[in-house]
């Protein structure tokens, strides 16, 4: 439960982020284009993550997520298929008795219904690869 909160809370956060666009202009598309192209692969992907080590995460478009850990690493997860509704939610949560979050593993889609939140579509996770910001030229 406590780690389904804090992916809850980054998603509110996300959320602000859009309203921001919105207000300052941006189209969400530009947005998830600009954090597309923020970022460049930094090494082999990884199968698991630590889910104590990460600090937000971030969902970019329907079959992208990034996560930040401690430290500021960013791991860029693209999912084999897109997940129905994640661009347009942009939250998720997820099960699991350990302290990793796996390719192997699965997201739900949280969606809003009535007086709360819903999960909806279940998605597959792909590997995590490190990521690095793009340097200016």
């Amino acid at each position: 439960m406590k780690k389904q909160l804090i992916f809850l809370a980054t998603a509110i956060v996300a959320v602000g982020g859009i309203a921001s666009a919105a207000i300052s202009g941006g189209s969400i598309s530009e947005r998830r284009a600009k954090a597309l192209a923020a970022y460049e692969p930094a090494g082999e992907p990884v199968n698991c993550i630590t889910l104590s080590q990460v600090r937000s995460s971030r969902v970019i478009d329907g079959r992208t997520i990034d996560f930040t850990t401690a430290g500021g690493k960013v791991y860029r997860n693209t999912l084999p298929y897109s997940c129905p509704s994640l661009a347009s939610e942009e939250r998720f949560s997820h099960h699991t008795s350990l302290n990793q979050l796996c390719s192997v593993d699965t997201i739900r889609v949280l969606q809003s219904y009535g007086s709360g939140l819903h999960e909806g579509a279940g998605c597959g996770l792909g590997k995590f690869q490190p990521m690095q910001k793009v340097q200016s030229k």
